[in-house]
């Protein structure tokens, strides 16, 4: 009987990764295939992965009511796990785009502030010297100054004035006093889990690559970009942390890049912690074939996405390996084709992408089906 380890990530905008898992496995279930499966959704540091580190590790979930990104109040939660000491915290939670209405993004006004007051609660609450924070999914690109406000941090007009932690009054900075930062900041170690590789500014950066589907304007991404550009230049001046040189410094709007020059934080390889906190090595060990993916399998996803770092482990171990994905390119790369070894999108038709969202889970089920049936027949040769 062969034993089919699914590992998917989320479909965004569709499916999170524990649902995606459950129509794989019911499609292997309907196939004609004799096997096990073992289902073990992953995430890389976007939306979702705190939930799936939270179930995984068995941890206590505390909820309170924080500031929304436009500043209405919203519920939000985080995980205590190693007894107490770890606060694992999802930004989406509290500042994610998901909370607002498509028609009243605006990243010019939003904030991260509600994020930095989760960890704040939890450092003044519980014995945590350890924060995780997933990032994915945020409605800001305000370099983290709204969570380094809800901290302490103070940003400074040239009058000396106090601004808002949002970009349209944030590119007036110029002074950032970092005397108020709460202690208990100082003696934590914050981690960051990344699952993009941009830097902070220019072409490739926060402003001008996650802006847009956050809903600025092109005139409003160059408003962005000059503020995380003023911004970097202050905060190197203060710390002498160089912002705009940190690898996935553009990670949530530059919250990453912020959080790194402004609070000492650590940005890691997202799914790699995930995969070393969750054990999922010795489940890897066990399987015969690797089913993973997510919404698109493209170059992006060597960049620090989920499924290459699954597929990547497999391999170390001899395992093929099967992406399956809303969309693959038509030609891959060669990148791509030596971590996977056989790339399947789920559209068996012609649809808009709106409707295709909607039957996400129904042609899951129906490429896994089909895919059980095809090793069903492979296993009856051999």
């Amino acid at each position: 009987m062969l034993h089919i380890l699914i590992a998917p990530n989320a479909f965004k905008h569709s499916l999170d990764a524990r649902q995606v898992a459950e129509a794989l496995h019911e499609g292997f279930s309907q196939s004609r295939l004799d096997c096990r499966t073992t289902l073990f959704p992953i995430g890389d540091g976007g939306d979702g992965t705190c939930k799936l580190l939270h179930e995984k590790l068995k941890g206590e979930l505390v909820t309170i009511t924080v500031s929304g990104p436009l500043g209405i109040p919203v519920e939000a939660s985080y995980s205590l796990v190693d007894e107490g000491k770890t606060a694992i915290i999802e930004m989406a939670d509290a500042s994610g785009i998901r909370l607002i209405k498509a028609e009243e993004r605006d990243p010019l006004r939003a904030s991260s502030k509600g994020t930095g007051e989760l960890i704040l609660h939890a450092l003044d609450h519980h014995n945590v010297d350890q924060v995780i924070l997933g990032m994915g999914g945020s409605a800001t690109v305000d370099g983290g100054c709204g969570m380094l406000h809800a901290l302490g941090i103070r940003f400074l007009d040239k009058k000396g004035k106090a601004l808002d932690p949002i970009p349209e009054q944030l590119q007036h900075l110029e002074r950032i006093d970092t005397s108020r930062l709460n202690k208990s900041v100082l003696g934590c170690n914050i981690r960051i889990l990344c699952d993009v590789e941009n830097r902070l500014l220019g072409e490739d950066g926060a402003a001008y690559i996650f802006g847009p589907q956050k809903g600025a304007s092109p005139t409003h991404v160059k408003i962005l970009d000059n503020f995380l550009r003023q911004l970097s230049d202050v905060a190197l001046q203060t710390t002498g942390n160089n912002m705009a040189d940190i690898v996935s410094g553009g990670t949530a709007g530059g919250a990453a890049a912020g959080m790194y020059a402004l609070a000492n934080a650590q940005l890691v390889n997202g799914i790699a912690y995930f995969l070393s906190k969750t054990g999922f090595e010795e489940v890897i060990k066990t399987a015969d074939w690797l089913i993973t993916g997510e919404g698109s399998l493209d170059e992006q996803t060597l960049s620090g996405k989920a499924p290459a770092g699954v597929a990547s482990l497999a391999k170390q171990y001899g395992i093929p390996v099967v992406g399956i994905a809303g969309r693959v390119p038509l030609e891959p790369s060669s990148g791509l084709l030596n971590l996977f070894d056989a790339l399947m999108p789920i559209s068996h038709e012609a649809l808009l992408l709106e409707e295709a969202l909607t039957k996400t889970e129904q042609n899951l089920r129906r490429t896994a089906q089909a895919l059980g049936n095809v090793l069903a027949c492979s296993n009856k040769r051999n």
